[in-house]
């Protein structure tokens, strides 16, 4: 005899929020793709006019908005229009300087990223699959659209966070942070912001440093932050007495974030600071959930994947680093994980 049928225990939304959060975000890559957050920028609009705005029909843009709301990006207000919440404000509209709409361009530019094939590939070959498996830094060296694309997309994940994690370390001590592999300049950005006494460099190749000083510029600070293109593989670091990493160690493989580690630390004064910012795994790397997504999404990107603080702790550790802390950034899933070249006579 079987057991008779019973009630769950729990309900499936668990598991039904997984299977459709692909729906959902497919959901905002359209909304971004058709400019619902810019139409709805200056006033709240009426169902009608969205639809006439966006040239959809009443059940599609019904359909729309309705998940818009749900993943609390617009509301409804007591009049009927749909107003954007704050968070799509900061995130989603072209004009917010901490505006993630680079990474859903970038997305919309790759439909591989969104592709169980694609996915699975990575998965099952340990390989890259973007760019059609080629190299993601050697391309963007070599393609100036790609490069440009890929900078911008990346000081749109970068911006917010290079605003925060600035506030919770004291760097009173120190006058320059040279910030390598530092793409846009974001995280340059967010410390002369924080640290008026402070200089900063942009350490990246030259297609990349292009971009930045057009970043560096526009924030007014061409005075307090300078670029130096070069290969960090390979090239003697600029002078500096704070090294910064920012998402860096988590596209190469732990030997070459060893290889960094080892040459920050060769080439650094005593009493400079090492800071690498990241999304980091808990110690036990079950989660938290947007870290784990991150990681899955870097076998698609590169030959990285995130670490966690432990073991970043011990890298620096093992290299000769004192001091280390793991530091919360108090935004997001960022964390720093930091340490000091210590004069051993002392």
């Amino acid at each position: 005899m079987k057991d008779p049928l019973v009630t769950p225990e729990m309900d499936d939304r668990h598991i039904l929020g997984i299977i459709f959060g692909m729906t959902s975000a497919q959901a905002l890559y359209v909304a971004h793709d058709l400019k619902l957050f810019s139409v709805l920028a200056d006033a709240p609009l009426s169902l009608a006019e969205l639809a006439a705005r966006l040239s959809l029909r009443p059940r599609s843009v019904q359909a729309l908005v309705s998940i818009c709301c749900a993943q609390k990006l617009l509301r409804l207000d007591a009049q009927g229009l749909y107003v954007l919440s704050e968070v799509a404000r900061r995130f989603l509209l072209p004009e917010s300087p901490t505006s993630m709409g680079a990474i859903l361009d970038q997305g919309l530019r790759n439909p591989e990223l969104s592709s169980f094939a694609s996915l699975k590939e990575s998965l099952l070959t340990d390989a890259p699959q973007v760019y059609g498996g080629n190299d993601l830094f050697e391309t963007n060296e070599q393609k100036e659209e790609q490069a440009r694309a890929f900078t911008r997309c990346m000081h749109s994940k970068s911006m917010a966070a290079a605003i925060a994690w600035p506030h919770v370390i004291d760097l009173s001590g120190y006058q320059r942070l040279l910030d390598i592999g530092g793409g846009s300049g974001a995280h340059s950005i967010g410390v002369v912001s924080c640290w008026p006494h402070l200089q900063a460099t942009v350490y990246d190749r030259p297609l990349v440093c292009q971009v930045a000083e057009e970043f560096i510029a526009a924030n007014s600070f061409r005075d307090r932050i300078n670029t130096v293109h070069g290969d960090m593989w390979h090239d003697r670091l600029p002078e500096a007495d704070i090294h910064f990493y920012s998402d860096i160690f988590h596209d190469w493989p732990p030997e070459k974030c060893q290889f960094l580690v080892e040459k920050s630390y060769a080439e650094m004064d005593h009493g400079s600071r090492i800071i690498i910012h990241e999304m980091l795994f808990n110690d036990t790397k079950t989660g938290p959930l947007s870290v784990a997504a991150y990681n899955v999404r870097m076998m698609q990107w590169t030959r990285g994947q995130q670490f966690s603080g432990g073991e970043l702790r011990n890298l620096l550790a093992a290299v000769g680093f004192q001091e280390i802390e793991v530091l919360p950034t108090g935004f997001g899933d960022w964390q720093m994980v930091t340490g000091v070249k210590v004069d051993p006579s002392c």
